[in-house]
């Protein structure tokens, strides 16, 4: 919880919009409790029976999550990995450097 805590003080102190927590699915009401007290929107995802990713963050960059984080990450689509790598704050020249990998990868699949 100390980890989730940290990241709760960067959204609050504007340093992060939005913040992916992956923690066990354990702490997920304590998490929730602490989430609705500060009025911050989030959206939880199963990840296996003991784990759970916690998004949260700023409403519209909840909202546009949730538009596209209705499967595992490993599935999402290329343009949705970038999207949501960009938004969590990766570096830029590095996500679309992933994202060209991932595309060239998927093009040899298609070509074979």
């Amino acid at each position: 919880m100390q980890v989730f805590a940290h990241h709760l003080y960067e959204h609050k102190k504007g340093l992060r919009n939005l913040i992916l927590h992956t923690t066990k699915a354990e702490y997920k009401d304590e998490i929730i409790s602490r989430l609705n007290k500060n009025n911050i929107s989030f959206l939880i995802q199963h990840v296996g029976h003991d784990k759970i990713n916690v998004f949260f963050g700023s409403k519209e960059c909840v909202e546009v999550v949730n538009s596209f984080i209705n499967r595992s990450l490993t599935d999402l689509t290329d343009e949705e990995d970038f999207i949501l790598g960009i938004m969590l704050g990766y570096d830029r020249l590095l996500q679309c450097k992933r994202y060209l990998k991932r595309k060239a990868r998927k093009d040899l699949k298609i070509a074979s």
